[in-house]
């Protein structure tokens, strides 16, 4: 049987259009780099974690640890040589892989800054180095309660993305100003940026800082005075805008919270119940004017004596007859957790444990730990949840409550319990 001519024509066509569409997809692979067509995943400890469902209301001191399940055996293929120090793990040899020019490099850039935010893989490069070289780790075993800090940090971030995600969504989308960046100081060395939180370790992380920027040869040396009235160590706010964001975009962004009602008591303990020659005459004249009837000519002049109740009442009135003050003011506001995505959250609470576990991610030297000293008044006990009920004890069951909505923000973020039974 004979095809009609169009008939033909037809099928020329067809046969013609599939065969330059095989030609152009062959062109298309022919020109793609490897790195591009696989899955671009930040080297790192790979988890096996079920996907979180929204929910519906998050109330801190919430935990979701339950819902992580951690595959021991793709752990230990995966972890890599950025181990905490002494820290040995077993990792199955693997390819040397050989940086190239191009597209790879600029992913591997990319992926730099990302050390804490997913642990390195075996193969991975150097963090905070100008070196592009990469490197193998030795032979190691698994250590299980560094995983357990990973897996704590994960968490902390989840929450507190999930709580800025809710309530401060607008946050993200502002653009970064120096004001936002003010309490942040600046370690070049190590591309360490470090937001400080009064009375959640910060003289003691200063310290360290100073000792990683080649300033002190031993945390020990250096005096209070010289932490906080020195000028050794730069703020991100002195920098240029180009400057400020180059540090946000690659350095490793750390900060550490604590209990707010114990970070409050503490920082009432040191500025009004030892003699102060700035909190006093600032803020404790004020506070005793407005607040105390009655107050005797001898505590106006020198504004010593304020009771808690009182600095409570300056603390929640919208009048204040003077300003906030670092040592009580939110986390929230001194850091910007919600505009700036830092890397590492460490807790006063577990210090020891999460200080020294960042240091080894940064492969700080190895006889650099965190400072366990008290910084002022070493004599008088550390202010714990038991002497901070006590303090709360002197308020009305309102004042508490209203104290708690002062910091609720702090409590969700930072996923801590509420300190009352009675709180709503």
């Amino acid at each position: 049987m004979t095809l009609r001519p169009g008939t033909m024509r037809l099928a020329c066509m067809f046969s013609s259009i599939l065969l330059f569409g095989a030609a152009g997809l062959l062109l298309f692979i022919s020109l793609q780099d490897p790195t591009e067509l696989a899955p671009q995943q930040v080297p790192g400890v790979k988890f096996n974690i079920r996907p979180q469902q929204p929910h519906k209301d998050l109330q801190p001191g919430s935990s979701h640890d339950g819902d992580m399940k951690v595959s021991t055996e793709r752990v230990t293929q995966d972890l890599s040589s950025r181990a905490p120090r002494d820290l040995k793990l077993r990792v199955p040899d693997q390819p040397q892989f050989h940086p190239k020019t191009g597209s790879r490099l600029r992913l591997r850039q990319r992926r730099r800054r990302l050390l804490i935010k997913k642990m390195p893989a075996a193969v991975a490069v150097v963090a905070n180095s100008s070196s592009e070289n990469l490197v193998r780790p030795g032979p190691q075993t698994l250590d299980s309660h560094w995983v357990s800090l990973h897996r704590s940090q994960q968490e902390r971030k989840r929450v507190m993305r999930e709580a800025c995600a809710k309530y401060r969504a607008s946050s993200s989308r502002r653009p970064v100003t120096p004001r936002h960046v003010s309490r942040i100081f600046v370690e070049d060395r190590h591309r360490v940026l470090y937001c400080e939180v009064p009375k959640a370790g910060c003289s003691n992380w200063k310290r360290v800082l100073m000792v990683l920027a080649g300033l002190a040869s031993s945390t020990a040396d250096i005096q209070h005075n010289t932490v906080h009235y020195g000028s050794a160590l730069k703020r991100l706010d002195t920098f240029d805008r180009q400057g400020i964001l180059h540090r946000l975009g690659t350095y490793t962004k750390m900060l550490f919270v604590r209990e707010p009602f114990e970070r409050l008591v503490s920082a009432f303990r040191d500025k009004f119940e030892h003699p102060n020659s700035y909190y006093h005459p600032v803020f404790g004249k004020a506070i005793l004017a407005r607040y105390r009837a009655n107050a005797s000519r001898e505590a106006l002049r020198t504004g010593s004596g304020v009771r808690f109740p009182e600095f409570i009442q300056y603390l929640l009135d919208v009048h204040r007859p003077v300003g906030m003050d670092i040592h009580w003011d939110h986390v929230s506001r001194l850091c910007s957790p919600c505009l700036i995505d830092y890397d590492f959250v460490g807790k006063f609470e577990s210090m020891e444990d999460d200080a020294n576990f960042f240091l080894s991610l940064i492969r700080a030297p190895h006889n650099l730990t965190f400072p366990r000293f008290k910084d002022r008044h070493s004599q008088e006990a550390r202010t714990t949840s038991r002497i901070t009920h006590q303090y709360f004890a002197q308020l009305s069951a309102l004042q508490r409550q209203r104290t708690y909505d002062f910091y609720y923000m702090d409590y969700l973020m930072f996923n801590y319990s509420k300190p009352f039974a009675d709180l709503y």
